[in-house]
């Protein structure tokens, strides 16, 4: 994170900015300056989609997507309290997918999130038109050696 020189190239190319409480480099600038707590519990992070625009705009190659992640992880294990309660949920499915398959399965990932938040009905008439258009599979694409995935969540999960 030293190699952020806060010239504001990855807030501005950022697509979910516009929704974030404070700018990405902010967030950056913050834990450079010791404000942990402040950054921790700032939504940035949590908003983060991690589509790594900020990553590549960066003149100094500093991956602050890859950043944003270790801020959620980080507070998560601080036991920070989030502010939208929905966005922990849809991170835990999120992760859960990624676990389970190796990579994001969309049709997994939104039912267990549905069922995380008991919102069932919200977004259920943009479904069909996503199946009708290729961008929902009904069934997985796993990886080859899941195995792999399972025992790195276990490694830095703490459990043996």
């Amino acid at each position: 994170m030293s190699l952020c020189y806060q010239c504001g190239k990855c807030s501005a190319g950022c697509p979910v900015r516009y929704y974030m409480d404070i700018a990405p480099n902010k967030v950056v600038r913050l834990i450079q300056l010791g404000y942990y707590e402040e950054a921790l519990k700032s939504e940035t992070p949590w908003l983060c989609a991690g589509c790594l625009t900020c990553s590549v705009r960066c003149p100094k190659e500093f991956d602050l997507a890859k950043f944003m992640d270790a801020v959620r992880e980080i507070a998560i294990e601080k036991g920070v309290e989030v502010k939208q309660e929905n966005i922990l949920k849809f991170h835990k499915a999120f992760l859960d997918q990624i676990k389970n398959h190796g990579r994001s399965y969309e049709v997994g990932l939104v039912a267990e999130y549905k069922m995380k938040t008991l919102d069932l009905f919200q977004d259920v008439d943009s479904a069909p038109g996503m199946f009708l258009k290729g961008k929902l599979d009904l069934l997985p694409h796993n990886i080859k050696n899941r195995k792999e995935i399972k025992s790195i969540f276990k490694k830095t999960s703490g459990k043996k």
